[in-house]
């Protein structure tokens, strides 16, 4: 269910219950949906080519590479968190789904697992700032992104 107004889930934040369960396949096209909300929110950085590049890749090649889990208010997807080994490779809440605590349960899950690495967009401060509070510190930088795009990346870890 979407809100006409501005086309984004009507999610019912009065419940605070949510469920973090495993993405499947089928789960793909929402799941880009939230990222490109997600990142309009929060990566002013990026072009509308970057965004249109990167997504078009969402489905095909970064979302099978990595283990996803989702977390569900209510039945809408809210957030999720792709890991690969000990490092956390993506983490998007919904735009309208920010500052819920939905980041900080999908994070504290990805930890339970073993997660303790992440990289981070050094134009993004608001998600540097979420990091350090939970306990990860910058071990190094890159001047490119992994694709050579000028946005430097801060590799973090716990």
């Amino acid at each position: 269910m979407t809100n006409s107004h501005t086309d984004t889930p009507d999610i019912n934040h009065t419940e605070t219950a949510y469920i973090i369960r495993e993405c499947r396949e089928a789960d793909y096209s929402a799941l880009v949906d939230l990222w490109e909300r997600s990142v309009r929110a929060t990566h002013a950085f990026l072009s509308e080519d970057d965004i249109s590049e990167i997504k078009s890749k969402l489905a095909s090649e970064y979302f099978p590479a990595v283990d996803i889990h989702i977390t569900d208010v209510n039945g809408i997807p809210a957030g999720f968190i792709g890991v690969a080994g000990d490092k956390i490779e993506m983490l998007f809440i919904d735009s309208v789904c920010q500052g819920k605590g939905y980041g900080t349960a999908l994070l504290d899950f990805a930890i339970g697992k073993g997660a303790k690495l992440v990289d981070v967009n050094e134009q993004n401060p608001a998600a540097l700032g979420f990091y350090e509070s939970k306990g990860f510190r910058t071990v190094s930088r890159d001047a490119t992104d992994d694709a050579g795009r000028p946005f430097p990346i801060l590799h973090l870890s716990l």
